[in-house]
């Protein structure tokens, strides 16, 4: 098994090494292809460390070609640089999002590197004009803009971030259309003058999609800037925290709740085999009387609420042994009327009514199927004597009455 695995660790390392020297042979367009595709990964979070770094790694190289290269000057603005170089701007942004997302111990040395390549490509596009006025002015205020400024540059650079995405679905849909027409057609065809426009309108389809690309970028990259500002202020002042006090205090706060845990725990053990849980707390003032602790939970409660009374406090404290005493105690009564029982007593109530109204609908429901069905036997009895005695007399008025018996007299012989 060892042999099989260090068999494996040289195959890894020898791809790497041969990976690591065809990646150094690729020209500009490739090695910019591959790492935008490493960051497409990073971006959705589908891609580990060491993919990161190869990432970052990438694009230090393709950052390097184009310094070499001169690719962008000073001296001109974004309509002299041409189409195919619009994409190599994004280098130093994609650099910055990749180094922020690197892990190491001491995480402030990557704040500031991120940050130095995203002001990097902030300071490129500002010189190619490519940020608006507005955004300029506020970002070289800093931190002088007051929360009206910053509210509405916040607000101007999310609708310009979702134009810039409003754009580009454009683009890709106008893009998907076109293609599905160029496949219905007969691609092997001579290219025509009408075709000629069309590849002319896709240059500038490219041009438009290229710069509603670093549009989105540089919204992006400001609100990046900002908040690895924050995290680099944030762990500079608790690294110099640490420097002045040390670990002493963060330790000591651990070993105070560690105790705290045992002897809660050490108590609970020790009463869990002579303790009984206690009784179900039905009362909602009880209840915030134990949890604001002026009561306890073993405390015995039974619902009782005493009717407040008001007026003076020698007639409030003492009894009513006179009518003169309780006209006084009624002049300083409120003016509505004071509850006689709790919201506890009167669901309780309630619940009592309602069961006995259940029983004795219940009740009612049986007496009045019994007595339906006593009620419907006699009426069918009587019924069935009623026919039975009208086919009795039918039978004797037929014996007394024989058939023809009244039409004798009409006939000529009778």
């Amino acid at each position: 098994m060892g042999e099989m695995e260090d068999v494996s660790n040289r195959m890894e390392t020898q791809l790497r090494v041969h990976a690591a020297e065809d990646d150094a042979d690729l020209p500009l367009p490739a090695l910019f292809d591959r790492a935008s595709h490493l960051h497409s990964l990073a971006s959705s979070s589908s891609i580990d460390q060491e993919g990161i770094r190869k990432g970052v790694d990438l694009l230090r190289r393709c950052d390097d070609m184009v310094s070499k290269l001169g690719l962008f000057s000073s001296n001109e603005t974004k309509e002299d640089v041409s189409t195919a170089n619009l994409k190599y701007l994004l280098v130093p942004y994609y650099l910055g999002e990749m180094t922020e997302q690197v892990e190491q111990e001491d995480r402030i040395p990557v704040l500031k590197a991120s940050q130095d390549h995203l002001k990097e490509f902030i300071s490129v596009c500002e010189a190619l004009e490519l940020i608006p006025e507005d955004e300029l002015q506020l970002y070289r205020q800093g931190q002088s803009e007051t929360g009206a400024n910053r509210r509405a540059q916040k607000v101007a650079r999310f609708k310009r971030q979702k134009a810039a995405e409003t754009k580009l679905q454009e683009i890709k849909e106008r893009k998907e259309r076109r293609g599905r027409s160029l496949r219905a057609t007969a691609l092997s065809a001579p290219i025509e003058a009408g075709e000629e426009d069309d590849l002319e309108a896709d240059g500038e389809e490219e041009r438009e999609a290229w710069l509603a690309t670093i549009s989105l970028a540089l919204c992006k990259a400001f609100d990046l800037v900002d908040m690895l500002k924050k995290e680099e202020e944030m762990l500079l002042a608790v690294k110099e925290r640490k420097e002045k006090d040390g670990n002493a205090f963060a330790r000591e706060m651990l070993d105070e709740r560690r105790q705290k845990a045992e002897a809660w725990h050490q108590n609970a053990a020790s009463r869990a085999p002579y303790s009984k849980p206690a009784a179900p707390i039905t009362c909602a003032t009880f209840a915030q009387d134990v949890i604001e602790g002026r009561a306890s939970v073993s405390q015995a409660h039974d619902h009782k609420h005493q009717p407040l009374i008001f007026g003076p406090a020698s007639l409030v404290g003492g009894g009513l042994t006179s009518e003169r005493e309780r006209m006084a105690a009624q002049v300083f009564q409120p003016s509505f009327r004071m509850p006689t029982m709790s919201i506890e007593q009167a669901g309780l109530a309630e619940m009592k009514m309602m069961e006995q109204w259940q029983e004795r609908t219940a009740k009612m429901i049986q007496e009045a199927s019994s007595s339906w069905h006593k009620d419907d036997t006699s009426l069918a009895q009587d019924d069935e004597d009623a026919e039975e005695e009208k086919a009795r007399a039918f039978d004797d008025w037929k014996d007394e009455n024989p058939r023809g018996a009244g039409n004798k007299k009409l006939t000529p012989c009778g």
